[in-house]
């Protein structure tokens, strides 16, 4: 007898367990809040009439990574298709959001950017998801991710608490490039996708050292100007990778057997 195939969940199960071991990692450490001086960015510089200069335009970049993705994905039929929608729709309203917010940065023009963001990880999230599972449309991934992703920034309305929308935000950073290998192995796919988790990386890094590096790089560019930028890039690599995906889509309906 041959040894039956492993049902599609199961190659879920590595992230089910990410999910709960992060999640009672962060239960067991207690509440965590926003920083007190969290809008006092280092770069205050005006230019064009236009308050905080370059953490407004350097936006920019979520916009078009955005609509190129959109552009790229919106006549493809594969099931990942609604993830990824969503995930690039959601970098266009996170350049809307983040850019309206460092106009005048203030709590409530911070949801605005940080709710466009947690649906943007559910619709990359949800995409990768629907690829792994090989049988299931992303949007039945999409719709429970997206809820969470708006429970996330409304937790933190009400409780201050970042650590549903913090998780959201961490997943991506493993899932993604774990799947990417799950599904193809070392493929160049893969290799997108972990370059594009560690710009993330560098993003959170460099958002973290805003003053620092502002000074460090003599008042030139702000750590999180440099945030911005190195997220476009980020998402740039996932914009790549969904190429890669479409290439091999095509490749293998070509290969099937026709009527």
């Amino acid at each position: 007898m041959t040894a039956s195939p492993n049902p599609p969940w199961s190659r879920l199960f590595p992230a089910c367990w990410l999910i709960l071991t992060l999640s009672l990692l962060m239960l067991w450490h207690g509440p965590i809040t926003q920083h007190a001086h969290y809008h006092d960015f280092a770069d205050q510089r005006a230019g064009f009439g236009v308050p905080n200069l370059l953490d407004v335009f350097s936006n920019a970049g979520f916009a078009l990574i955005g609509l190129w993705g959109l552009r790229l994905c919106w006549h493809q039929t594969s099931i990942s298709r609604a993830g990824w929608v969503l995930g690039f729709f959601s970098l266009i309203l996170t350049a809307l959001g983040s850019a309206w917010y460092h106009l005048a940065p203030d709590d409530t023009r911070l949801i605005w950017d940080r709710l466009p963001i947690a649906l943007a990880c559910a619709g990359f999230l949800s995409a990768l998801a629907s690829q792994l599972h090989g049988q299931l449309n992303s949007r039945w991934f999409a719709l429970p991710l997206a809820l969470w992703a708006i429970f996330s920034v409304s937790y933190w309305v009400v409780t201050q608490d970042l650590r549903p929308y913090l998780l959201l935000q961490a997943l991506p950073l493993i899932l993604l490039p774990l799947w990417q290998w799950q599904i193809g192995g070392k493929h160049r796919a893969f290799w997108l996708m972990l370059l594009a988790s560690l710009c993330y990386i560098l993003a959170k890094i460099t958002e973290l050292q805003d003053q620092a590096l502002f000074h460090t790089l003599h008042q030139i560019i702000s750590g999180h100007t440099l945030k911005h930028l190195f997220a476009s890039v980020a998402c740039l690599f996932i914009l790549l990778s969904r190429k890669y995906e479409i290439a091999q889509t095509t490749a293998h309906a070509s290969d099937s057997p026709r009527g």
